[in-house]
């Protein structure tokens, strides 16, 4: 399938209450690698191994828990400017503006906005490359599978954000409609399932690419998803996890929605991390899956089909 307009999630951005806590748990135990720091904003930009891209993490010290904002990389400067016109006209989104290039190290000039679940989005087209460390000739000649030198649970990529929100309408709205998503599962509720409580949106050939939840609040952020590979390297993650007592939410265990394997848990300041593996080839004719909200202990967690209120209702 040729990738245009939105290619992927490109960063995300976590508020952290101690930065050196934050680093030993993104770094030692998720294995990210720290690529800038700002002292001046007090952030750390990182990346996991299998990014070429910069950065895809970037942590900022700060007094209150949650993501700042999360960004998405499109295929050109064309279209960077093309999408912008489109959030401004179709009347969705507030708080719209241009962020310089150079804020962000590596990176161009980006298109903030803010969505209708109170969400902060960017849009970018141009991040300097620093490759994956797998060129054995160079940097991309002749990889070897992995690099050396990896760490702790050693994700792959950053994946996807579940992200909470009232007007979930709206957002869906403006992902499929301004962006191009498509509509991967879906879950339905109400006295006659004609209300949509879940999304879960794909801009590639991915289950999902970010997840939004209905709720009766604005901007709230469940959780940032990392790229494993097999079953067998989530199982390690949770050996990880307990040998460095991190707080584990929930897992290892199988999504219904995705087919995803999966495992959560907590940054040391309450942000819920997600690794995974797995899920199903997304192609834009594949039909929408749905999820009645009977069936919710079992879209979440597949194998023992029953909800878990800590992971419905916690959030930052």
């Amino acid at each position: 399938m040729a990738l245009t307009g939105v290619l992927r999630p490109g960063h995300v951005a976590i508020r952290v209450l101690d930065m050196k806590a934050a680093l030993k748990h993104y770094v030692d135990v998720l294995g990210l690698i720290e690529t800038a720091r700002d002292p001046t904003t007090r952030r750390v930009f990182l990346k996991a191994w299998d990014e070429h891209d910069h950065h895809s993490v970037v942590l900022r010290e700060t007094d209150r828990a949650g993501m700042d904002y999360m960004g998405w990389k499109v295929d050109s400067p064309a279209t960077l400017k093309k999408l912008a016109a489109d959030v401004e006209k179709s009347g969705l989104c507030s708080d719209l503006g241009w962020i310089a290039a150079g804020e962000h190290p590596a990176t161009g000039e980006r298109f903030r906005f803010t969505v209708p679940t109170g969400h902060v989005m960017e849009l970018f087209a141009e991040r300097g490359q620093v490759g994956n460390d797998c060129g054995t000739d160079g940097p991309n000649l002749n990889p070897t599978p992995w690099p050396d030198g990896l760490k702790g649970i050693a994700a792959s990529r950053f994946d996807h954000c579940l992200l909470y929100g009232e007007d979930l309408d709206g957002s869906v709205k403006l992902f499929r409609e301004v962006f191009g998503f498509g509509l991967a599962e879906q879950v339905i509720g109400g006295p006659d399932n004609e209300v949509m409580i879940g999304a879960f949106l794909s801009c590639s050939n991915k289950a999902h690419d970010v997840a939004f939840i209905r709720a009766p609040v604005k901007g709230k952020f469940h959780h940032a998803s990392f790229e494993l590979g097999s079953w067998e390297k989530v199982l390690h993650a949770g050996d990880v996890l307990s040998r460095n007592k991190t707080s584990i939410d929930l897992g290892p265990t199988r999504h219904g929605i995705t087919r995803g394997e999966t495992i959560y848990f907590f940054d040391p300041s309450g942000n819920r991390n997600e690794v995974f593996c797995g899920g199903y080839i997304y192609y834009p004719d594949k039909p929408t899956l749905t999820w009645t909200e009977d069936e919710l202990g079992a879209a979440i967690f597949y194998h023992d089909r029953k909800l878990n209120d800590a992971f419905l209702s916690v959030f930052t």
